[in-house]
């Protein structure tokens, strides 16, 4: 046999074996999909004619998870998450090869798992598929997982269903809830300290929960920090002033304003996880504290109405039930704005 023909002989072999290599893996890959469904569960949300967000209601399971997506969230928070969790994100297809040789030769080293040179897409497969600990099976299941992950979304997709799912400490999930529970505000734009923090807190979420262990907070905080500068994201001046600021001593009350007309339009449709009103959040604000300040002067168990329309679209803008939604002695839940009365009681 020539060494021509030989060495065509083998590649067809190699060819052969590829092949069938492949296509094992893509049946397994059909046979076993992960566990990825096309709309996640959230927290239905009802929002005002801008798009701020009036109300919000916890998941069937009790979980603050707002569905999120990357023109939400401040673009600097996005570089800061990559560069301190998965650097080579937009390169690799679900798994980092030297980041899993760091994390193997830190093991070596150390006797321990110092990190698991998990991916963005190797922690969603373990968000949406919970493991019970932390071994070399379940590590090898997140890759194979993160490898079909990437099969079937995009990197977009990826990084929006992370910043649905992460945990944030208690029953908070996604960014959004915990940048609403922790700053009171949208995570369109963040201070450099407050993304420092989000970065951080999903690794060790209840231990580093900011309104119970500020002290961790605040170590996980610098240093991702630290991280910023020494990639090149962050000046150390920036860096310095940003640890300067405390981290959050307590967690916030999502916002329930409009309470009324969002119980209305959920029931007028339940199908629904987004209720757009036309109330402008700032005057709904207005009129609330407006109702409550004359419901406390007028005495216990008076209510107190309000309705503020457009004169010339018809539009309401407020519209208050109750002086408070949440006061039983003021039979607060009850929507005084439409509730039919007697004249001697209007």
């Amino acid at each position: 046999m020539t060494r021509l023909r030989k060495m065509v002989i083998g590649a067809a072999v190699l060819f052969g074996a590829t092949s069938a290599v492949a296509l094992g893996l893509l049946q397994l890959d059909r046979a076993f999909p992960p566990p990825l469904p096309e709309k996640l569960v959230v927290s239905t949300e009802v929002v005002d004619r801008d798009g701020a967000l009036l109300r919000a209601f916890a998941t069937p399971d009790g979980r603050w998870r707002l569905a999120a997506s990357l023109d939400q969230v401040d673009p600097q928070f996005v570089e800061m998450l990559i560069a301190y969790e998965d650097k080579r994100f937009h390169e690799h297809s679900g798994v980092d090869p030297l980041a899993l040789l760091r994390a193997a030769g830190q093991f070596a080293g150390n006797g321990r798992i110092v990190s698991g040179g998990s991916t963005l897409s190797m922690q969603l497969a373990r968000l949406t598929e919970p493991r019970a600990s932390r071994s070399i099976a379940s590590k090898l299941r997140q890759i194979a997982r993160a490898v079909q992950v990437e099969r079937r979304l995009t990197k977009r997709e990826i990084l929006e269903r992370y910043l649905t799912l992460a945990p944030y400490g208690g029953n908070l999930e996604g960014v959004r809830a915990a940048s609403l529970a922790y700053f009171g505000k949208e995570p369109k734009r963040l201070t450099v300290s407050e993304a420092a923090l989000l970065v951080a807190l999903p690794q060790l979420p209840e231990k580093r929960r900011p309104d119970r262990h500020p002290e961790a907070a605040h170590a996980a905080r610098d240093r991702v920090l630290s991280r910023m500068v020494a990639a090149g994201l962050l000046g150390d001046r920036e860096a310095a002033r940003a640890a300067l600021e405390d981290p959050p001593g307590r967690r916030l009350a999502l916002p329930a304003l409009a309470a009324h007309a969002a119980d209305a339009t959920m029931r007028a449709t339940p199908e629904k996880t987004r209720h757009q009103l036309t109330i402008k959040k700032s005057v709904q604000q207005g009129l609330e504290a407006v109702a409550r300040d004359a419901a406390a002067k007028l005495g216990p168990r008076i209510s107190v109405a309000m309705v503020l329309a457009d004169a010339r679209t018809g539009e309401i803008l407020g519209e208050v039930g109750s002086a408070d939604y949440f006061d039983a002695s003021r039979s607060g839940w009850i929507d005084m704005s439409k509730t039919r009365r007697a004249p001697g009681s209007t």
